[in-house]
């Protein structure tokens, strides 16, 4: 299944309200299912500390997506560039390669900025528009979300 393709169906689910879809060929099978638990996330400053009593997987899922965001809202004078799938990303072709892209480089469309894997298939994510790049927004080899912003570029 292409990316563009998986992200045609993420769209679909999007627009129906379904709740999960399951595909399954010869060659892949594919679970999307959507949360129907509503998190209340609340918006705070980079600034602000977390209390040490959370568990590290609920300070992942509310601080981290609060700070990214806080920190998008003050720099909308740059375009992000957003993961097109869930996967792991990398920013390099392999462990001993230097990364695609590093803060201070100059990107036009095509270029690759980041590999991101999704069930065993590397995925190469191209820019869209030209540009310098400001802000690595992702960390090599972690997980990423479908929408997550990666990078913050300044396409004056």
């Amino acid at each position: 299944m292409k990316v563009k393709e998986i992200r045609d169906l993420i769209d679909y689910i999007k627009s129906t309200g379904l709740e999960e879809v399951n595909i399954e060929t010869e060659t892949f099978k594919i679970k999307i299912k959507r949360s129907s638990e509503v998190i209340s996330q609340p918006h705070f400053s980079p600034s602000t500390t977390l209390p040490q009593s959370l568990p590290k997987q609920s300070l992942e899922a509310v601080g981290d997506e609060s700070i990214i965001s806080s920190k998008i809202v003050e720099d909308e004078k740059y375009f992000t560039i957003k993961s097109p799938m869930i996967g792991t990303i990398y920013m390099a072709p392999n462990p001993e390669s230097p990364n695609f892209i590093k803060v201070g480089d100059v990107i036009k469309p095509g270029d690759t900025v980041c590999v991101v894997e999704a069930m065993k298939l590397f995925n190469e994510i191209e820019a869209e528009i030209s540009g310098k790049v400001v802000k690595i927004l992702a960390e090599n080899a972690n997980p990423v979300e479908y929408d997550q912003p990666l990078f913050l570029i300044d396409p004056s």
